[in-house]
This record gives C-alpha cells, sequence and structure tokens, in this order.
C-alpha cells in the first residue's frame, strides 16, 4: 500500500516518476489567468492567519461546508476567522474522494510542511503553526510567489482598471511578472441595461470622454485596450455562457446602443446582436496587437435566487450549463479567419459532454502560422480535478495535438493554488508513463520529457511571449 501523497503521489509506475521527477517538477510556473488580486501583490501583505489567505473568496471550500451542514455564519458570516477554521477542519474529512481533500493537504505540505491530516483533532495545532509561518517575511506575498518558482502571474483586469497596482510591480522590479488580462465582460452586458448604462458612464469619467453613440463607445474602449498594452498586456479573457454570433448590421448596432443610453427595453434579439457585435470588435483588437484571446464558456451563473440576492455573485452558486457551443462558435472563429484576423485562441470548456467538440473544433482553424495557434485549454473551475483533467488531456489526444497544450492555470483567487500545477503536472506523467510501460507510446524518455517539459512550461512561454 503506498503511502498518502508520498513524493510519488498520483505517479503509478516507474516510467511516470521519472518523466515528473527528472522533466516535469522543477519547471517554473507561468500561471497565465487567474483572479489573484494584484493590490495584495504590490502591497506585499502578509495575511494574519491560514483563514485569510485559505477561506476568504474561495467558494470550492464554501460550497463543501454548506454541503456538510454548516451554518452560512461560518463560512461567508460574521463569525470570527479562526471559528471559520474549525468548522472547515471538520469538513475536510468528509471532502474524501473531493479534490479539495488533495488540494487541502497538498497546500499543507507545499507551503507549511505540515504532513498531518487537517481534523478536528488536529485543528488548533495546526491553525497555530501556519499562522505563526505567515508572519514571518518569506510569507510575504511576493515571496510566496517566489518560492513557488512562479515565473508569470496573469491577472484578470475589467478595461475601467487604472492598472496602477501592475505599475508598482513594474516600478519595484519585482522579479515575477504580473500582467492584466483585458476583461469586457460587463462592457457587453446588456441584460443588464441600468448596470451597462452605469459602466458607460464610469468609461467616461476613466477615459475622459463623452459617450453617446456606439462609435464614441468603442473608442474609449479601444481607448482602454491600447492603455492595457502599454501596460504589458497580452491576453484578454472571456466569461461567457457560450459565443455569441448573430448576424447584424453596424446601423442596427448603433440604434441599439441609442436604446440602452436611453434606458429603452431592449429585445431579447437585441442584446445577442449587441454582445455578437462588441465580442466581434473584442476580437479584432487583439488581433491587430498580436494578444492571445481566451473564451470560458459554459458556466450556469448564480442558479440560487436567495443566496444572490443575500450574498451577492462568486459566492459558489454557479453550476456547469448546458448550452449549444458548437454552430455559434464555428461562426464567430469562421467571421475572423475569413478575414485572417483570428488571434492565436484559447478555449475553455466546462461541460465534460462538449470535450470533443471543443478539441475538433479548435482543429478547424490551426493555419500553420503558429504552433498551437488554436488552444483546447486545461481543464477548469469544476473539471479541473483528476477526472477532469484526464478526460481533457484524452479528448486533445485524440483529436489534436496534446503536445503543443500551453499546460495549465490556476484561474484561482487564491494565493495557496499553485500545487495545482503540480497535480496537472502529475496526471500528464502519469498518463505518458502508462502508454510508454503498456507499450503503446516508445519508451524514449527523452523525448517523451521534452514533450513533458515543453507542456509544463516551454509550450506556454513560447506561445505568449511574455
Amino acid at each position: 500500500m503506498k503511502n498518502f501523497l508520498d513524493q510519488d503521489f498520483l505517479l503509478q509506475t516507474k516510467t511516470a516518476q521519472r518523466l515528473y521527477h527528472e522533466f516535469a517538477s522543477h519547471q517554473p510556473i507561468i500561471d497565465y489567468h487567474c483572479h489573484l488580486p494584484p493590490d495584495q501583490i504590490a502591497d506585499d501583505i502578509n495575511f494574519k492567519n491560514i483563514t485569510q489567505i485559505w477561506l476568504y473568496g474561495d467558494h470550492y471550500k464554501w460550497r463543501a461546508m454548506r454541503a456538510n451542514g454548516v451554518n452560512e455564519a461560518y463560512i461567508t458570516g460574521n463569525k470570527t476567522d479562526e471559528e471559520k477554521f474549525m468548522q472547515w477542519a471538520a469538513t475536510v474529512p468528509y471532502t474524501l474522494r473531493n479534490p479539495l481533500y488533495h488540494w487541502t493537504h497538498l497546500e499543507l505540505q507545499r507551503y507549511f510542511g505540515i504532513n498531518e491530516l487537517l481534523s478536528p483533532a488536529s485543528a488548533q495545532k495546526i491553525y497555530a503553526q501556519c499562522n505563526e509561518k505567515l508572519q514571518s517575511p518569506e510569507f510575504s506575498i511576493r515571496n510566496i510567489l517566489k518560492s513557488k518558482n512562479v515565473e508569470v502571474v496573469g491577472t484578470t483586469d475589467d478595461p475601467l482598471d487604472n492598472l496602477s497596482h501592475h505599475q508598482k510591480l513594474k516600478q519595484d522590479g519585482y522579479s515575477v511578472k504580473v500582467l492584466p488580462a483585458y476583461r469586457p465582460d460587463k462592457a457587453m452586458n446588456a441584460d443588464d441595461i441600468a448596470g451597462l448604462n452605469k459602466y458607460i458612464d464610469q468609461l467616461e469619467s476613466v477615459a475622459n470622454v463623452s459617450i453617446s453613440n456606439i462609435d464614441e463607445y468603442l473608442s474609449a474602449l479601444k481607448a482602454r485596450h491600447d492603455y492595457f498594452a502599454e501596460n504589458g498586456c497580452k491576453l484578454s479573457d472571456h466569461g461567457l455562457e457560450q459565443i455569441y454570433a448573430e448576424d447584424y448590421t453596424d446601423a442596427e448596432i448603433a440604434t441599439i446602443f441609442t436604446k440602452i443610453r436611453n434606458s429603452e427595453v431592449l429585445l431579447p434579439l437585441e442584446i445577442l446582436k449587441f454582445k455578437s457585435a462588441m465580442l466581434y470588435y473584442f476580437a479584432i483588437w487583439d488581433h491587430e496587437k498580436g494578444w492571445v484571446q481566451q473564451f470560458h464558456l459554459g458556466a450556469l451563473r448564480n442558479n440560487n435566487a436567495r443566496a444572490l440576492t443575500n450574498l451577492g455573485p462568486d459566492t459558489g452558486w454557479d453550476s456547469i450549463g448546458d448550452f449549444a457551443q458548437g454552430r455559434a462558435l464555428s461562426k464567430f472563429l469562421n467571421r475572423l479567419d475569413t478575414t485572417n484576423q483570428l488571434a492565436k485562441t484559447i478555449i475553455y470548456n466546462l461541460n465534460p459532454a462538449d470535450n470533443e467538440l471543443f478539441a475538433t473544433m479548435v482543429g478547424n482553424y490551426n493555419d500553420g502560422s503558429v504552433a498551437g495557434k488554436m488552444q483546447f485549454g486545461s481543464a477548469w473551475w469544476f473539471l479541473d480535478q483528476k477526472d477532469g483533467m484526464i478526460k481533457q488531456l484524452n479528448a486533445l489526444s485524440n483529436m489534436g495535438l496534446l503536445s503543443r497544450l500551453v499546460g495549465m492555470l490556476t484561474d484561482s483567487r487564491s494565493f495557496m493554488s499553485f500545487p495545482r500545477h503540480e497535480y496537472f503536472r502529475r496526471l500528464l506523467c502519469n498518463l505518458l508513463g502508462d502508454d510508454i510501460e503498456n507499450g503503446e507510446l516508445p519508451n524514449d524518455i527523452e523525448w517523451t520529457g521534452k514533450i513533458v517539459s515543453d507542456i509544463c512550461y516551454f509550450n506556454a512561454k513560447n506561445y505568449f511571449n511574455f
């Protein structure tokens, strides 16, 4: 019987162990998409306790605690940080076979050197050990990133952001590159006219312009796009249920925008046309600058209306959606490709039923200009666990070139989430190691090891040109 979380965790063969330890484990981390707060990195803070760095904002853990019968007061409510930690510790033993069980103990090991299992019996001791270490200089945010061998952090930022924290980090000469990504979801959200008008008013202030028509709106958003590029941005990101690709005319979009500014109710088709137009404009700008565009597709958000009212969005009430993805995605990519204005693109899928759809769709638009130009992105959100990662890797292997994948990302708000890269790397090496030992791949460790190193680091380094 193997020991839990030993050095060969998830590595079931000698070949897998060799691939991981010789070719994967030491590679730097390019975390090209996450939601880490850049202000906390710029200020180089030390978290006061393990609850703050581990449980604040982590809706993965919140969902598990709710399922375990923990009162909301101990999750997002007004209980003390210590009380919240104790409730999490009481929940962890019940997360067996949930990826949270692995992540929790990986993070305790990798960050704090704690090999003891977290439970009510060990909670007080572990809480004290972690809190003591968190006060030391080596556990400041910037030092945490360096200690985890992080080379690049790609944050997720609204076009209205002034990027002052990114500027400070660059001025300080911080060795880890912390770069913004342009996330204009709010700028195209015509489902909420009042919210969109408020956003446009804020854009007027930030861009120091008046916005009364669509041309002025696009000009202001393009100016922000340019500003992001001046500050090191090389990626955009879009969190959508599905791609929007309705036919429209420029005159229609101009009329729709006027209705928006007049706070008039839009027809459902008008909303789709507006979103389709905005998504196209963003894609054209990305291509002009040589950026990578990312699309996170398939989340059904804010399912629990009562919880949304009480706690707001991004608090753990989202799920996998069952949207029709293929036809609109094909239409959107084809329109850009027809005029040779399709940027390097990563598409992330949330519904495993659509894995093969996404893996084959990206293959339609590789044009030989860049290796791996079109990417079926790594498993994310509900799928960034053992089963989900393996399914994504297998679908990509069967339908495209696994060897050109740009690797894993955390997509996380937590500074404790970098072991997810390790988790991915171990699963990748185990997959290839199994194939070699089964005689399904040649026993060429050097070549397979090169492929592993590329997926873990070098493909992303070349693809994003950070």
